[in-house]
């Protein structure tokens, strides 16, 4: 079984609730203990409601918003304004209604035509943005957020893809036969130096997959979340429906 803490909700507005708390809770121990908060943002539907909430009181005024530098897990190779874009969900539900430093917002310039360039271009930022050597080892993100697909796929992370097999950089183009197209995502070496991975996971087509990442035999190639194996802590927010195939442990 996966090394990691599940937390099963009553549905998915109960997973993004639990998710917006615990990303307050990081970013006030990052600030505490580091004096900054980075974060790698998701996409999906889960996530959005998260954003959204956090976009409010009371949770808006928890996070230190001029110490915050977010950053994504992947892209789509579409403009920032297009509708399938990760970076324009995350404006619409957070971004316009937070006072984040613009500078302090990293997208990913997926809709580039050299999309290699581009996520070479990202890794840069991480690494300014951290004040590292982006040809050292990867930072420590406080927290990345993640989701996962009916296919057990995670970030732009597909089954029997290139990407997984990336053992140096911290960000690269991935291509997805599923869909004919490329992603940009960052990679395991980063993506496993996290001070907390949380994923959220709702909805009862992620029961089977999330049953088999879990507690199914390692086959990483073919399911990709399981190779999230962070420094940190591996946390797993999931609802009622997602939860259905886990063998847990009875309430104590």
């Amino acid at each position: 079984m996966i090394p990691g803490s599940v937390h099963v909700f009553a549905d998915a507005e109960a997973v993004s609730q639990a998710a917006a708390v615990e990303f307050v809770r990081c970013a006030r121990e990052a600030v505490s203990a580091r004096g900054r908060f980075r974060a790698a943002l998701s996409g999906g539907s889960t996530p959005r409601r998260m954003y959204q909430l956090l976009a409010a009181p009371p949770h808006r005024d928890q996070i230190d918003w001029a110490k915050t530098d977010l950053f994504w897990g992947d892209e789509r190779a579409v403009l920032p304004d297009d509708k399938e874009s990760n970076f324009r969900m995350t404006r619409e539900a957070l971004l316009d209604h937070v006072p984040i430093p613009p500078a302090q917002v990293h997208r990913i310039e997926a809709e580039r035509s050299d999309r290699d360039q581009a996520a070479r271009d990202y890794q840069q930022a991480i690494a300014r943005a951290f004040g590292v050597d982006a040809a050292g080892p990867p930072p420590s993100f406080d927290l990345v957020l993640l989701g996962m697909g009916p296919d057990g796929h995670t970030a732009s992370l597909f089954p029997h893809t290139a990407a997984l097999n990336e053992t140096v950089r911290w960000v690269v183009v991935n291509y997805v036969p599923k869909f004919a197209t490329d992603r940009v995502t960052l990679t395991l070496p980063i993506l496993n130096r996290s001070h907390e991975v949380l994923f959220l996971v709702a909805g009862a087509d992620k029961a089977e997959p999330l049953a088999e990442v879990l507690q199914g035999p390692p086959d990483p190639q073919r399911l990709p979340s399981q190779s999230i194996r962070p420094a940190g802590r591996l946390l797993f927010d999931v609802d009622r429906q997602a939860s259905a195939r886990l063998s847990l442990p009875a309430p104590g």
